[in-house]
């Protein structure tokens, strides 16, 4: 039954999704609908190709969609070019989909990171959230001791979650607030630490070397830790939210992603590029700042919100 529910609030997640993005300020819902009702031509693949290196696919996820894409119609020449761009997407981005898995450690760490602005916070306060309402006892590190209000942000969704907070005065040692974290949910039998970290450009070598520490810190630990690197994308950035990716990876072996404000975006396509060059795991989707605004992300739902019934 309860499995039943959550299928059930997801299907209702993507089909809110799906009604945001088709308000007609989408570029599947608008720039491309005349053109993905045709056959799947030279001359539809050509326009589809400058189309789509608008709207933030980006040039190599690009030139490989093109590729797949006429292979694909060699193989059923009848489809539509909706059709073969709907089979081609969710083929690439069902390699990114792995929901994430808590098990096999206790406490379970999860370190958020992300630029400023991202909504690394209010992303870690839905975490809390629907990691609670799945049974699971929770902990919140607030490890962003920089920015103003920060603490209380979190503090308000910990209150939310009806999950503890740890914190420590502004300026205070990130750190030090996380180690302190650790060493609690241990004693209290937590399963899950969740810290939030502060936003960080990520060319910022320095506040770069903080993360490092951080994970050091956890290390320390538990040398398995951390469990979950978890990076949080403003899917409106478009190729910016790739270059962010890419760097954060690289120094600090991101293991999943969480994507927001697709409803604050015309372009969906960043996933692609994503998905193509960095072959992350895309752990969620949000929309919004509602406490239930945070689904799994599943391939068949955001094609399919993207292009519509054709992608069923």
């Amino acid at each position: 039954m309860a499995a039943d529910s959550k299928t059930e609030k997801g299907a209702g997640f993507f089909a809110k999704l799906k009604a945001r993005l088709n308000r007609g300020t989408t570029w599947l819902a608008s720039d491309l609908l005349g053109l993905l009702e045709r056959p799947l031509d030279e001359d539809t693949i050509e326009e589809l190709e400058t189309r789509l290196l608008t709207a933030d696919v980006g040039v190599d996820a690009t030139a490989w969609l093109i590729a797949e894409m006429r292979r694909e119609h060699r193989r059923a020449a009848e489809r539509t070019a909706a059709e073969t761009l709907s089979q081609t997407a969710l083929g690439l981005l069902r390699t990114v989909e792995a929901p994430l898995a808590i098990a096999g450690h206790k406490p379970f760490v999860i370190l958020v990171l992300g630029v400023n602005g991202t909504g690394k916070t209010t992303t870690a306060g839905k975490l809390a959230h629907r990691l609670k309402a799945a049974g699971r006892s929770v902990l919140l590190a607030a490890a962003d001791t920089f920015r103003a209000a920060a603490v209380e942000q979190l503090q308000v969704w910990g209150a939310r979650a009806g999950v503890p907070v740890i914190a420590q005065a502004p300026g205070a040692d990130p750190a030090a607030v996380v180690h302190d974290a650790l060493h609690g949910a241990r004693a209290r039998g937590i399963d899950v630490v969740i810290a939030d970290t502060a936003g960080r450009l990520h060319t910022a070598s320095g506040l770069m070397d903080e993360l490092e520490k951080i994970k050091r810190v956890v290390k320390r630990f538990d040398a398995s830790a951390p469990h979950e690197t978890l990076l949080v994308l403003d899917a409106s950035q478009g190729q910016n939210a790739l270059a962010q990716a890419r760097t954060f990876h690289e120094r600090l072996g991101v293991t999943g992603l969480a994507i927001t404000k697709l409803d604050g975006t015309a372009k969906g396509g960043i996933l692609l590029a994503i998905a193509r060059e960095l072959r992350v795991p895309i752990r969620f989707v949000a929309l919004g700042e509602g406490v239930d605004d945070l689904e799994e992300f599943r391939a068949s739902e955001f094609v399919s919100a993207l292009i519509g019934e054709r992608a069923a």
